[in-house]
């Protein structure tokens, strides 16, 4: 047994302390936040921070609002003793302290991805949704038909496609399935090359009724249309620079839907992927293929998902559907790539 506790009446007996401290109006405000009760969100919050410097910016990535996460921040520094970021103008900039705890986020949010990407490959049944990357040429012109035909023969899989120029994180699930034009795909990933998208010199039909194809070099002096600087590194774009006068470049824009509807306008000529310019009546083709243009069209998976039920029915449905099509991606003669296209 215990003895009770004698205490001096002539003081105050000391209380609990309460995890609650009472705001006005005698409503309880939430427990205050200590080192001991740290969760994953505070974490992620602190990498959010730390990654973009601002404190909007991390709030739309965590779907939060701005008031949320300032006032989280106050509660996390509070907890922890120390200040996380420096206040400058030019942005929220990480103390060691900040810096440290935005890295062990960024280790266990890759651990927390690689093991959700291992469960994923392990999935039983092909169900459920698959997220899918491509750019917006590729989906429109080539790729829509193919999934409709996907979905129809796969109504438990829901497809969320998200459309992109940059490569998305598939070891973070920023996607599952990546389909991209490139000679160079990521080490990181595995897949399977489906064709090889050819690109050709068109005008508009309505500029050369006359016989084709014509000499580019008679060409030289016409006006022509280019994608923008921010493809300085496709070889379509960098010929142009090299063969054609700055001045003769009278239109650029940075999609290649953009660069097809301005041949079609008559703006200029210029050089288009195949499957999309010659499946439109209003262009015609100047020149053959140039095989130095042509990139490789591949679908790419994370090694982790690749025997995941879901992600290996849609890569063989692909991979089936686009080698139907191969006449059309590669280049062919336009009247049958038409053909292609119409069996589509």
């Amino acid at each position: 047994m215990t003895e009770p506790t004698q205490t001096d009446p002539g003081k105050t007996r000391p209380r609990t302390p309460s995890l609650m401290k009472t705001a006005a109006k005698g409503q309880p405000s939430p427990p205050a936040l200590s080192s001991k009760t740290l969760a994953w969100d505070d974490f992620r919050l602190i990498k959010a921070i730390a990654e973009r410097r601002a404190l909007p910016a991390a709030a739309i990535s965590l779907g939060l609002n701005h008031s949320t996460v300032f006032r989280r921040l106050g509660q996390i520094e509070a907890a922890l003793g120390v200040k996380l970021f420096e206040r400058h103008r030019s942005g929220y900039v990480a103390t060691p302290a900040g810096d440290e705890m935005a890295q062990l986020a960024g280790r266990v949010d890759d651990d927390i991805s690689a093991f959700a990407l291992k469960l994923a490959g392990q999935e039983i049944t092909p169900a459920g949704e698959l997220r899918v990357t491509t750019n917006d040429s590729l989906l429109i012109d080539l790729l829509t038909p193919v999934f409709a035909g996907f979905l129809a023969q796969c109504p438990a899989i829901r497809l969320d496609v998200l459309l992109s120029n940059q490569a998305l994180n598939l070891s973070k699930r920023d996607a599952d399935v990546a389909i991209r034009a490139t000679d160079n795909p990521p080490e990181t990933l595995v897949g399977r090359k489906a064709a090889r998208i050819a690109w050709a010199l068109y005008g508009r039909a309505e500029a050369f009724a006359e016989a084709v194809p014509v000499p580019v070099e008679s060409l030289w002096e016409r006006n022509w249309v280019s994608l923008g600087d921010g493809f300085a590194g496709l070889r379509a774009v960098r010929y142009l620079v090299q063969h054609v006068a700055p001045e003769r470049i009278v239109y650029k824009v940075n999609t290649v839907l953009g660069l097809t509807e301005a041949v079609e306008a008559g703006i200029g000529i210029g050089f288009l992927p195949c499957f999309i310019a010659d499946t439109r009546p209003g262009l015609t083709r100047l020149a053959e293929p140039d095989p130095g243009f042509s990139a490789d069209l591949w679908l790419l998976t994370h090694p982790d998902l690749r025997h995941s039920p879901r992600v290996r029915l849609f890569l063989d449905f692909m991979a089936a559907e686009l080698g139907r099509m191969r006449p059309l991606i590669e280049g062919v003669q336009p009247q049958a790539a038409r053909a292609a296209a119409a069996g589509a």
